[in-house]
């Protein structure tokens, strides 16, 4: 019974929110609380919930500042050089912004962390697909694709969660797993060619001087055939001055007031959409190089993990206001600004600690996970690493990693020692769902994503989850076709 009510509540949450009856926010938090009491346990919701609060706390306050200061380095300029450079190099053709994009995703996933990735890729691309009037879903989808690959990286998590689980080590899963990856990796950018012709081919190929005159275009739900519905915007340069009677632009990841549309890209979203204004007053031309500095180190102590990540996004955003702002009028305004984005993601994080705390205190997530590996046929026994490999990506979808790793993968990993099969190819099988798992609703990270790019996860998630299953199944297929898995 536990595992029919699992799968009818994933499925009823998945439903609500791609059909769009209710609000992400909304049906994490209704959907397992009516679930939780059909299956009798209504009780031990506050006990649920709270459990799964407390577990996700760290990951909403590491969110939280994160977002400060990426929010302040955005104002101050930091990021200013790269747009002008992409916008130039990129020539306003569609097709090199797409693949832009998965490459700009792709070197940012180097530090291991999702979000950080999101806020850095967002912030310098947003601009350019705002005022070329392209599809915003593919800039959510072509960025969590790549960095779900990026994501197997040992310090990314899953690697260490599985070499964990297994006691094995890291390297001997990730090193061998290095060319399925490489291949997955050249697929997403095989991936972001093709959505970037349909992009050229649907709005035209501009000369850079085109790109910066103000013109009327559409933005798409979903790129080219994928069900999305057109509306005309007024695009806008991406070095755009402040609109008349605004004092403060806003910066790519603040949503301006009342903009919840489909695709985050009607009318009321663009004209709250100033993009990088050269002459804005947040700007710090004099500390640009003590900014970049900043950002680096900080990106270096995440990598080296001197810290906890929310300690260093706590500790980088308070020097990131504290000395390009010491005012403190200035400060409460740039935390302002940021507010509506730190209180919308913070929000879906600790509504998503609802969804799964209830999924694992009332033992769905063990029952379906059991049910699943029961239902593998004894003649695939010698087969595991495949099974691995096919069960990932739902497994890893519906459930986070420290479910799956600690949860599922040390029965899988048993089941195939049955047959012969080794705990390094189980290992390395289990990688393969990553590109899936990024577009997840249990991942915080991709919240950070949609907020940013003003795309509802609806429609990220329509557009996505065929190419992120695609991507996977192609490193899937590339290890066993190398003989790895």
């Amino acid at each position: 019974m536990l595992t029919v009510l699992g799968f009818a509540m994933i499925a009823t949450f998945l439903v609500l929110i791609m059909m769009k009856k209710m609000s992400p926010i909304a049906a994490l938090v209704l959907v397992p609380a009516l679930f939780c009491v059909l299956v009798g346990q209504g009780a031990q919701l506050g006990d649920y919930v709270l459990e799964g609060v407390g577990n996700l706390a760290p990951t909403a306050a590491m969110l939280m500042f994160a977002i400060v200061y990426f929010g302040v380095m955005i104002d101050v300029g930091l990021f200013d050089p790269i747009v002008r450079g992409i916008l130039r190099f990129c020539k306003a053709d569609p097709l090199r912004i797409v693949v832009g994009t998965a490459v700009l995703a792709a070197i940012v996933s180097l530090d291991g962390d999702g979000s950080t990735t999101f806020m850095i890729t967002v912030s310098a691309m947003y601009p350019l697909y705002k005022r070329l009037g392209m599809s915003l879903v593919v800039m959510t989808g072509v960025a969590a694709t790549a960095n779900g690959v990026m994501n197997t990286l040992p310090w990314g998590g899953p690697t260490a969660r599985a070499a964990t689980a297994l006691k094995l080590d890291a390297g001997d899963i990730f090193v061998p797993m290095i060319p399925a990856l490489g291949a997955g990796l050249l697929f997403v950018f095989a991936l972001a060619y093709v959505l970037g012709r349909r992009e050229r081919k649907r709005l035209g190929h501009l000369t850079l001087d085109e790109a910066l005159e103000p013109r009327t275009g559409t933005v798409l739900a979903a790129a080219g055939g994928d069900g999305g519905t057109e509306r005309p915007v007024t695009a806008r340069s991406a070095l755009a001055s402040p609109a008349p009677g605004t004092s403060m632009p806003q910066a790519p990841g603040t949503p301006p007031a009342g903009d919840g549309d489909g695709d985050g890209a009607g009318p009321a979203a663009d004209e709250g959409f100033q993009g990088l204004d050269p002459e804005r007053p947040t700007l710090r031309p004099r500390l640009y190089w003590f900014n970049a500095a900043l950002t680096v180190a900080l990106l270096t102590a995440m990598i080296m993990e001197l810290l906890p990540i929310p300690v260093l996004f706590l500790i980088g955003a308070a020097l990131a206001l504290t000395v390009n702002f010491p005012h403190m009028p200035d400060q409460k305004a740039r935390i302002a600004a940021h507010a509506d984005n730190v209180l919308n993601v913070a929000g879906m994080v600790f509504a998503a600690a609802v969804f799964t705390g209830v999924l694992t205190g009332t033992g769905m997530v063990k029952h379906m996970a059991d049910w699943l590996v029961g239902a593998v046929p004894e003649a695939m026994g010698p087969h595991m690493a495949l099974v691995t490999g096919l069960l990932s990506l739902p497994l890893t979808y519906f459930m986070s990693n420290d479910g799956f790793y600690f949860g599922v993968l040390p029965v899988l990993a048993e089941a195939g020692a049955a047959h012969g099969v080794s705990p390094l190819e189980i290992a390395r099988a289990s990688l393969v769902g990553q590109a899936l798992h990024m577009s997840s609703p249990l991942v915080p990270a991709v919240y950070v994503l949609v907020g940013m790019a003003k795309v509802e996860f609806g429609d990220h998630t329509r557009f996505t989850v065929k190419w992120a299953a695609l991507t996977s199944l192609v490193v899937l297929g590339a290890g066993l076709l190398l003989g790895i898995i």
